[in-house]
């Protein structure tokens, strides 16, 4: 049997690959192919490369699966879909096909793959803002039928059992929509992912040295060169017919993006609850403040109640030896502590029975912007045999039932046009590119923060 899609749209997660091929698909399929990266994108390419019956697929990454410092590593990420963007591909002229498409896969994924559908809760999502730049934002967002405007302190409240806004919300307004959106649990959801490819046959290679990916491996041939494979901290050599640079905000450290990517972080914390009250926040329907942050219910397992606070993202500028500047990634399980007060300031302004509590947990999450916060996937054009797949640009998780689709129809030249054209390679962007843009981003101090001038930093001992 096949099931499969023009190369007029994209391949969902659910529209397996499972016939013979033609003898030049078999070479294709048998071909080794290397991931780098095992984080939202790089697991979900190897699921579905699996899905359509590649056989020599290999995935590295620097930490054991799921990464602890993957975004996609979490209790729950925002998911919300638009009565525009149904599980069906929209029509070709329309003018937002691209975005459309990508969030019609998306739909589709956690609608109907078992691989995901279990993790999205369907509890509606509140959108809002203070701010006038905030509320001009959010207001130009085309939100389609059965949206509650939200005007004032009480209908927010009324949005939420009863004792639990209890804040006063001041300058608050905002759109409920109350089904077709929600969160999903981030970290179950990347390592169901992982499972069902590793079922399929995919090898993940995790932990340093034997997965922390060193170098990439180059070749040279009639003046030309290309990238044949990966070293290892462990100093094994990894080749490949194909490799996919999927390492996120990690990936500028293996070659030269023109300035295509900045390395940006945000910043999170979690409050423990006791399953009593876990209970009393379940199925709250997720509140974002484009001006202060977001959080949603306590996940199952912990009872831990993510709170974000909402700014334009921090970097972490360095002068390289060239003399360019450029936000180079780290790991940490705390934040700046100018952070933890924007957070205890979100629950002062909505549940200030809670902004007194001890955090359980904290940390900074990394994801690399693109000038337009497109996608980057695409062939690099000196390295013909190197597929880029990067530049989530802060929204690439809730793609992860689909994204892989979209980057195996590129390894495959099945990508449709007007995709490809957006998600290409595009260092004309980048000249001259001002590193500060906030990108259309609010809250914090309305600007790009900077590690480097962080005064302290959380001391969270986790349980």
């Amino acid at each position: 049997m096949r099931v499969d899609q023009s190369s007029q749209h994209p391949s969902l997660s659910i529209f397996i690959r499972i016939d013979s091929a033609s003898p030049a698909d078999v070479t294709m399929l048998q071909s080794p192919v290397l991931i780098i990266g095992a984080g939202t994108w790089g697991a979900s390419t190897a699921l579905h490369l699996a899905r359509r019956g590649y056989t020599n697929v290999t995935v590295l990454d620097a930490y054991q699966q799921p990464s602890a410092i993957s975004a996609g590593n979490d209790v729950n990420k925002i998911v919300s879909f638009t009565d525009q963007c149904k599980a069906d591909p929209p029509a070709e002229d329309d003018p937002n096909f691209v975005n459309k498409t990508f969030f019609a896969a998306l739909t589709k994924g956690f609608q109907h793959d078992p691989v995901f559908k279990p993790y999205f809760h369907n509890v509606g999502n509140i959108t809002s803002a203070f701010s006038p730049g905030g509320l001009k934002h959010i207001g130009r967002r085309d939100r389609g039928s059965g949206i509650v405007e939200l005007n004032d302190t009480e209908d927010f409240r009324k949005a939420f059992p009863s004792g639990i806004l209890t804040g006063p919300l001041p300058g608050w307004k905002g759109y409920w929509k109350k089904t077709g959106a929600g969160w999903v649990h981030a970290r179950n959801a990347l390592v169901s992912a992982i499972t069902e490819a590793q079922r399929l046959g995919v090898t993940f290679i995790g932990g340093d040295p034997e997965g922390k990916v060193v170098r990439l491996l180059f070749s040279s041939s009639n003046g030309s060169q290309d990238v044949i494979g990966a070293e290892t901290a462990d100093g094994k050599q990894h080749l490949a017919s194909k490799v996919i640079l999927a390492a996120g905000a990690n990936a500028d450290q293996f070659l030269d993006f023109k300035k295509q990517l900045r390395p940006t972080a945000w910043t999170l914390a979690h409050i423990r609850m006791s399953p009593e009250e876990a209970k009393a926040y379940r199925n709250l329907p997720v509140l974002f403040n484009a001006d202060q942050g977001f959080f949603m219910e306590p996940d199952e397992d912990k009872h831990e109640l993510k709170i974000c606070d909402e700014h334009p993202g921090y970097c972490n500028w360095i002068v390289s030896p060239d003399g360019e500047r450029r936000s180079v990634p780290f790991a940490r399980h705390q934040i700046p502590l100018e952070s933890a007060e924007r957070i205890r300031g979100l629950l002062k302004a909505t549940m200030p029975q809670l902004a007194d509590r001890p955090f359980s947990f904290a940390r900074i999450c990394w994801c690399a912007d693109t000038v337009d916060r497109n996608f980057l996937i695409d062939y690099h054009p000196d390295y013909p045999s190197l597929l880029l797949a990067v530049g989530a640009s802060g929204r690439g998780f809730a793609h992860i039932p689909s994204i892989g689709g979209f980057i195996v129809d590129r390894l495959e030249g099945k990508m449709n046009q007007r995709i490809a054209d957006a998600v290409r390679w595009r260092p004309e962007q980048a000249v001259d590119r001002d590193w500060d843009d906030t990108q259309n981003r609010f809250g914090g101090d309305y600007k790009v923060m900077d590690f480097q001038k962080v005064k302290g930093w959380t001391n969270i001992q986790e349980s």
